[in-house]
């Protein structure tokens, strides 16, 4: 006797002529089908899109860096002369550092009243402050105006990333034309080291920032202290990490297949539980006429 292979075959199938069809039927299966699609399409958009995990841990991420921080700043002063602006710099770890002008610009307003400044320096990843006065003038001003608009704070890499929010520019439009002229401005900044790691595994460092500020204008026994703009910075301990993930290929497959398999099923269970009511609604129905 040959061997027949059909033997294995687990699907056995019904002659047509040995089954039914009925207007419930068809109506679940449609639904059943349309279903189906909407389950499809909305798990392949999340297959297709690029999903960011977000998690938090205590390290330092960015050994490379020397122990630094690059820091961008951009603001602009509308009532100082330019050759009277300074950056200082100054932190725990000792230095101090008046008049600050490697990788930094002075732009010329209104024919020199005005001053805009452009700058990127680097700071130690310990507490410290960097200011803008008129500390490293040659003559002081009588009443320096400290009034500012800040264009751009940011330290680390620049993130362009639409899936990641964060504030990397938290300073960024920030405008004091309207406070005392004579006041110092005091801002205080708790920076968050901040990775991002893309689908390739490459990362880049970046540092997001809370702030909070105050104005002053402050004396000491000789008089009024000469104002300032501070930037007083401390680091956070905590580390956020933002990792780009795509759903994996076999997660997938196996869902597509749940959500086919599952929903055939409970179809089917629904058609079959409606049918045999409706034949027992009928057989009631032909033993009252009887």
């Amino acid at each position: 006797m040959p061997f027949d292979f059909r033997r294995f075959d687990i699907y056995r199938k019904v002659p047509k002529d040995l089954t039914q069809p009925t207007y419930t039927g068809a109506i679940i299966s449609i639904c059943c089908c349309l279903f189906i699609l909407f389950l499809f399409l909305s798990e392949l958009t999340g297959f297709i899109t690029t999903e960011v995990v977000n998690e938090l841990y205590v390290d330092d991420p960015d050994k490379d860096s020397g122990g630094k921080i690059d820091v961008s700043l951009n603001f602009s002063l509308p009532n100082l002369h330019c050759e009277l602006v300074g950056l200082d710099i100054q932190d725990e770890m000792g230095r101090h550092e008046v008049g600050h002008i490697d990788n930094s610009m002075k732009i010329l307003l209104n024919n020199g009243a005005d001053c805009r400044f452009e700058g990127q320096f680097s700071i130690n990843k310990v507490p410290g402050n960097f200011h803008v006065s008129t500390h490293s003038a040659t003559a002081q001003p009588q009443n320096p105006d400290m009034t500012h608009i800040i264009h751009k704070l940011s330290f680390g890499d620049t993130l362009q990333v639409q899936n990641v929010h964060g504030a990397f520019n938290a300073l960024g439009g920030a405008d004091r034309l309207t406070s005392n002229p004579l006041a110092s401005h005091d801002y205080i900044l708790k920076i968050v080291p901040t990775v991002y790691e893309d689908k390739s595994g490459k990362q880049r460092y970046s540092y997001q920032y809370t702030v909070a500020n105050k104005e002053y204008v402050a004396y000491s026994h000789t008089g009024r202290i000469i104002p300032a703009i501070w930037f007083r910075y401390d680091l956070s301990p905590i580390t956020v990490k933002d990792t780009e993930r795509r759903q994996l290929l076999y997660r997938f497959i196996t869902t597509i297949c749940a959500i086919i398999g599952g929903t055939f099923t409970v179809a089917g269970i629904l058609d079959s539980c409606i049918f045999t009511a409706s034949e027992a609604w009928k057989k009631i129905q032909l033993g009252k006429i009887h």
